[in-house]
Parts: C-alpha cells; structure tokens; sequence
C-alpha cells in the first residue's frame, strides 16, 4: 500500500473512532450538538495523523499542517464559546423528538458517523498534499492558496465575531444582522470557509495533489446547498420576519454590493 493509501486508512480509524468516543459523551450528556465544535478540531487531528506518518517535512506539508490548525481551532474554539451553557441546538432537538427512543443510533449514524466520512473525505487535499512526495518548491500556486485561504479566514472570524456582537446587544434581540460584512453577504462565515477548502486545495495542488478537486467541490455544495445557506436559510424567516427584505437586498454567498433598497446606515 502506498504511504497516501496508508495515511487515508489511518485517518478515516482515528475520525472514526474520534466520532464513536463523541457519540457516547453526547448520549451520557443528552446533546448531540458537541459535534460542532468539534468540526474543526476533526481537521487539525487528521493533518497532524497525516504529518506524522509522512516520510518527509516539506515546506508545503508543514504549511498546510499550520494552516489547517490555525483554521480549526478558531473554529472550534468559537463554537465551544458561542454554545457554552445552553441547550442542545434546535436541529438536533427536533431529530430527537422525531426519533423517540431510537435517536440513540439514529444519532450515530446520521449525525457522527456521517459527519467523520464527510470530515475525512474534505480533508483530502490536506492529506494528499502532506503525504506526496513531490519536491517541488513553494510557488505561485502556492501564493494563490494563501491569499484564498486568508481571505477565507478574514471573513469568518470578522463575521463571527461581528455576529456576536450584535446579538449581545439585547436592542437587537430578533432584529437581522445587515451590517459590516453582512451587508455584503448574508453568510460571510460560509463564503469565509469556501475560500479556506479552495485555498488548502490550491497549495496541495502545486505539490501535485490536483486529483482531489472532489473534496472542495463537495464543501461547496454542502455550504451553499445543503448543510449551510440553505439549511439555515430554510427556518429563519419564521423567527426573524425582516430576513425576507434583507434577501432582497443582500447577496446568499459570493459578497457583492447591496441593491439600491438597502437602507441608509
């Protein structure tokens, strides 16, 4: 088996097994919703399993290790602040009024399970781009990343954290965030986290890991598609009456300029 092969295999036991040990704590405490902290730490734990079974420590591969654990504990660490002390998120409530008496497995299927072959087969480019053997020195490709994955970065952190300063304001309780990076986008965290997965791809492209493009392709459709804009966007309008006019005006994704009914700030 070749060392890529080898290091997939590694990765996909240790997510797995990450995720089955998550699932008890989450039946002991009752709360499906620590899985989403631990999204990003499920990045760092596979770059850091893929680099250490690597034969080599090539600028490119310590590169994507320390872009990828940047990026993953930020988001950890948010999200283990933004839900500290409250309730399981409303998702998985629903899941578990829905399922009664069999959520127990049906969790571990359809939330932690699924959740690892996804986290796993994203972090493709990551672990092909540290498990290649190319030697071919940093270059344009990838500058191209770390520009991507900057930007990426930039937004989801600004976001978040201008997110959370508006809803910690009890003036706004119910009101729709439509300012700072908001009013360019209505999702400058999922455009944020589009860019980082383009950017990781691009570097371990220039190493000679292009054959991964499935990995960023999915994360895509899963953020604008399934599990991010659209999921989100699905009940929204219901708790917050004014999202319906902020649509109107504010582009889902990509940011953009908002059309001229914007209101003067």
């Amino acid at each position: 088996m070749s060392l890529l092969g080898q290091t997939l295999f590694a990765t996909f036991v240790v997510t797995l097994a990450a995720l089955f040990m998550l699932w008890l704590v989450s039946l002991v405490r009752r709360d499906a919703s620590i899985v989403d902290p631990f999204w990003g730490c499920g990045f760092v734990i596979v770059a850091w399993t893929a680099f250490e079974r690597s034969s080599h420590d090539s600028s490119r591969a310590i590169l994507l290790v320390a872009l990828t654990t940047a990026w993953g504990l930020r988001l950890s660490l948010f999200l283990l602040w933004r839900n500290w002390g409250h309730r399981e998120d409303r998702r998985y409530r629903a899941m578990r009024d829905h399922h009664g008496s069999r959520f127990w497995w049906v969790s571990l299927l359809t939330v932690f399970v699924l959740q690892a072959v996804i986290l796993w087969f994203v972090s493709f480019p990551i672990q092909a781009g540290i498990s290649t053997t190319s030697s071919r020195p940093l270059g344009w490709l990838d500058a191209i990343g770390l520009l991507l994955w900057s930007i990426g970065l930039f937004f989801e952190t600004v976001g978040d954290w201008q997110l959370a300063r508006f809803k910690g304001r009890p003036e706004n309780q119910g009101q729709v965030m439509d300012r700072g990076l908001w009013r360019y986008t209505r999702h400058p965290n999922y455009f944020g986290d589009f860019c980082v997965w383009w950017g990781l791809y691009a570097i371990a492209s220039a190493g000679g890991a292009w054959g991964t493009i499935l990995s960023p392709i999915l994360m895509s459709v899963l953020l604008m598609k399934v599990s991010g804009v659209t999921l989100l966007e699905s009940t929204i309008t219901d708790r917050r009456p004014d999202y319906a006019m902020y649509r109107t005006r504010t582009n889902a994704f990509f940011p953009g300029r908002p059309s001229s009914n914007t209101p003067s700030e």
